[in-house]
């Protein structure tokens, strides 16, 4: 099963966008698919407020989880984070149009207005698998780089 096969189908077995990105990358990199899915639990829907798209999110916890420095003084490894980081925002923003989840959705998910419109016309099973498999092929495209 391929990354993207594997982020759709967590995505279809209604684990939020953000948790589907991660665990898809999180065993390889160490960590369990179970903890990643927890850790990734809170930023769906741009952490539930409309902003950074929880793909992307999940896509930015899986990058630093193989790229973060995590030792005092790791100067290199933070900047090569932070490389990669606004590398994949970058890349999003210009397959997307934006990283941002309202941006995306085209409506306020904070308001019920919001929610309705993107439920009416099926954005959440429609267009929001789209930006999973658009952040799963760029962190491919960055970890095989």
């Amino acid at each position: 099963m391929t990354h993207v096969e594997k982020s759709l189908e967590l995505f279809k077995s209604d684990f939020n966008c953000s948790q589907s990105v991660f665990a898809t990358f999180s065993e390889e990199l160490g960590l369990s698919e179970k903890q990643a899915l927890k850790i990734g639990g809170c930023f769906g829907s741009g952490m539930r407020k409309g902003e950074v798209c929880g793909a992307c999110t999940g896509a930015l916890m899986a990058l630093g989880l193989k790229y973060g420095h995590n030792e005092i003084g790791d100067t290199e490894n933070k900047l090569l984070t932070n490389d990669k980081c606004v590398q994949f925002l970058d890349e999003f923003k210009a397959e997307n149009g934006s990283y941002l989840c309202n941006e995306l959705l085209k409506c306020d998910i904070t308001t019920k207005e919001g929610v309705e419109y993107a439920k009416e016309n099926n954005l959440f099973n429609e267009f929001c698998p789209n930006m999973v498999a658009s952040a799963v092929k760029i962190v491919e495209k960055i970890f095989n780089e």
